[in-house]
């Protein structure tokens, strides 16, 4: 398949993926829960039909190292999702969560005793900035309408924190699964497919602990106002038709993923994954009318800038210019 074809797939799923992720929250900020299980129930009952074949088909690793994969993948998407019932706003979402190259650093160091060269420990300096000038940024805004005497907006501070308190600990533990499963697939030899059903399929049970706030968002939804979808002929409440859409595009997105990733070489990969980022940031600021103040622009260039140079784009660039010299 040829890469441009995943590449695509990576920008209008993932893209689109935000885009309705921040329509469903901006009416239920606590929707976070039945919006995870949906991905989670889609994405498991399309890799039980094609891919476990209703599992008759063998596994490749054992079923137990899935658990453990597993349930740090589960805590990741909740907490990540339940974050935004914190007073986290969804550029800072965004943000924050790129700074997991930081996180994949301090673990690959204390782990596996990794080294790095000076650029890399460069740009993880740049991204740690960049994500501290948006914090802080972020801070400010919710401080400055904060006062002793005003409970209400001492709470939404102390939410804030906590807010990002689950997003720091979201990142730690999403680098200490993704180092887990370097060190699986290094064991057992990579089988993409196969981890992704299992990471969506397990966790399933684990939903009935969230079951009554999904079903309580369930109604909610169901009381949204109603559109028509002209092809089908249907009337739908409109907060199903946000899931529906952002369950199918975090298909879209992941299947993307996994296509480049077959394709390309890693750091074609990350590069494409973070310009997907710059652009889904860059499109929910103008659209949805974020509060974004120059400051967060120079802090998100910086996270940017330090994530590409980690990737080593700069290096790559040199020789096709200087080829390109030589060629005039």
């Amino acid at each position: 398949m040829h890469p441009g074809f995943a590449i695509g797939l990576v920008f209008l799923g993932c893209s689109s993926n935000v885009v309705f992720l921040e329509l469903l929250v901006r009416d239920f900020p606590g929707c976070g829960n039945i919006v995870t299980f949906g991905q989670f129930l889609f994405i498991a009952l399309e890799g039980l039909i094609f891919q476990a074949r209703f599992l008759m088909k063998p596994r490749a690793i054992p079923l137990r190292n899935y658990f453990i994969m597993v349930s740090m993948f589960f805590i990741v998407s909740v907490v990540n999702n339940y974050a935004l019932n914190f007073n986290i706003p969804m550029p800072l979402h965004m943000i924050f969560r790129s700074g997991s190259l930081i996180a994949n650093m301090i673990l690959g160091i204390v782990i596996l005793k990794k080294r790095y060269t000076v650029a890399k420990y460069i740009s993880i300096a740049l991204v740690s900035l960049g994500i501290f000038i948006c914090t802080f940024m972020s801070a400010k805004q919710v401080s400055s309408h904060t006062s002793v005497s005003d409970d209400g907006s001492l709470y939404a501070l102390i939410q804030w924190l906590i807010g990002i308190a689950m997003l720091t600990f979201a990142l730690f533990m999403s680098a200490r699964m993704g180092i887990f499963q370097e060190m699986l697939y290094k064991q057992y030899g990579k089988h993409s497919k196969e981890a992704l059903f299992y990471n969506h399929f397990l966790p399933l049970p684990a939903f009935l602990l969230f079951v009554s706030d999904i079903y309580n968002h369930g109604i909610l939804f169901s009381q949204s106002k109603s559109i028509e979808l002209v092809p089908l002929g249907v009337t739908i409440p409109i907060m199903w038709f946000y899931l529906m859409m952002n369950v199918l595009t975090q298909y879209v997105c992941i299947r993307g993923v996994f296509i480049l990733t077959t394709e390309c070489t890693s750091l074609t990969v990350t590069l494409v994954v973070t310009l997907r980022k710059f652009t889904s940031l860059i499109f929910s600021i103008i659209y949805f009318k974020n509060p974004f103040t120059f400051w967060h622009w120079i802090g998100t260039s910086v996270v940017f800038v330090g994530t590409l140079t980690y990737a080593e784009v700069w290096k790559n660039f040199k020789p096709l210019l200087h080829r390109r010299r030589k060629e005039q």
